[in-house]
């Protein structure tokens, strides 16, 4: 006999949901425990039925969906998160990944791609619909490509620590403190502090004079 799986749907439509629900509970290892309309409610929920899964959408009131799962692990540890929004955009993807989310699908997701999905993270995998996986992909080679235009550079050139060095990079990519903020999982401040350290290292005061420098040290 197989294992059911015990699922709570977090959207703010009723009408999303019940379609959801419906499509789910057609499936007999399947099975919707709770409903919840924000973040919020997902986690309180979460709490106190301890799913092996919630899906939960990205845009709520109260608390939104990226911030909810970022607190799971702190309600309900055993609980795998699954993404499920009408945003393909790059920003919620990684920013729901660095919550913690084991999958992001967005709404338009066929039935069997969906249940795929469920049964994948549910068994300790990850899953990204293919669209999700070429934006993750495409992030993670831009990244390792910032970082091998400083891998040849003088790691110990005005004593930068690994951190500013990657931080370098980043703005020599023409990332903004938000975005490297963002990119990293630190807050902006820390990013702020991190690039006024590594501009006071190497006696530059503007961002020109910084990719100067960094151009003459070969860093980019």
């Amino acid at each position: 006999m197989e294992e059911t799986i015990r699922i709570i749907l977090a959207d703010d439509h009723l009408l999303v949901r019940n379609g959801i629900k419906s499509l789910l509970e057609a499936e007999s290892t399947l099975d919707v425990i709770g409903e919840a309309s924000n973040g919020k409610e997902a986690l309180e929920l979460a709490k106190e039925t301890n799913p092996d899964i919630l899906i939960i959408d990205v845009r709520m009131p109260i608390m939104d969906g990226i911030e909810a799962v970022g607190y799971l692990s702190d309600y309900a540890p055993n609980t795998k998160a699954i993404v499920l929004s009408m945003h393909d955009s790059e920003e919620y993807i990684l920013k729901s990944i660095k919550a913690g989310a084991s999958g992001y699908l967005l709404k338009d997701t066929g039935r069997e791609e969906f249940l795929k999905a469920i049964n994948t993270i549910y068994k300790g995998g990850k899953y990204f619909s293919g669209d999700i996986s070429n934006v993750i992909v495409s992030n993670y080679l831009q990244n390792t490509s910032n970082a091998a235009k400083v891998s040849n550079a003088p790691k110990n050139a005005h004593g930068l620590t690994k951190k500013e060095i990657e931080i370098l990079s980043l703005i020599l990519s023409g990332m903004t403190n938000t975005e490297i903020s963002d990119n990293l999982g630190k807050s902006k401040r820390t990013i702020e502090t991190h690039r006024f350290n590594l501009m006071k290292k190497m006696n530059v005061k503007n961002l020109i004079e910084l990719s100067s420098k960094a151009k003459e040290l070969g860093f980019s």
